[in-house]
């Protein structure tokens, strides 16, 4: 059962950091995913908020400078433990729900779809251009929007 409604569609920054702040909540609490960003990056959300709102602000709106390194944040993780297609399929599911909980509209398609490409772009930069979407265990890139977030924004 659906608590919330979604509201309007993303219309600007503020959007965008209740929506960053639910999702990274979400991210930090995953047993997948989590470990990445609590135990081997050690992300301290305060700071990589405005940064990360940048950066989908400036990939939504053209509204925001961003002129930073989006891969090599990840090629350092990437070297400590491998993120898989498993893992950046945990990262679109959670994309996908935390921004259906809350928006729907055009510019909430677009976000998702981006994180899609962006996650697509990043693993197989990091894995080789030849990797494979799924896993070998068949769990793999599969942005499902069905899990329902309950965290507070």
């Amino acid at each position: 059962m659906n608590h919330f409604a979604a509201a309007d569609d993303i219309s600007g920054r503020a959007d965008l950091d209740v929506v960053l702040r639910r999702f990274y909540t979400a991210a930090f609490a995953d047993p997948a995913i989590g470990p990445f960003f609590t135990e081997i990056a050690g992300t301290d959300l305060e700071v990589h908020l405005p940064r990360i709102t940048d950066f989908w602000e400036r990939a939504l709106f053209r509204s925001a400078e961003y002129r930073r390194d989006a891969f090599g944040p990840h090629a350092a993780l990437h070297s400590v433990r491998s993120l898989t297609a498993a893992d950046f399929g945990r990262w679109v599911q959670l994309w996908h729900a935390t921004i259906d909980g809350l928006h729907r509209g055009p510019n909430a398609e677009r976000a998702k779809a981006q994180g899609e490409r962006i996650a697509l772009a990043l693993h197989k930069r990091l894995a080789g251009d030849g990797a494979a979407m799924d896993g070998e265990d068949g769990l793999g890139f599969v942005p499902l929007a069905a899990v329902e977030l309950r965290s507070v924004a």
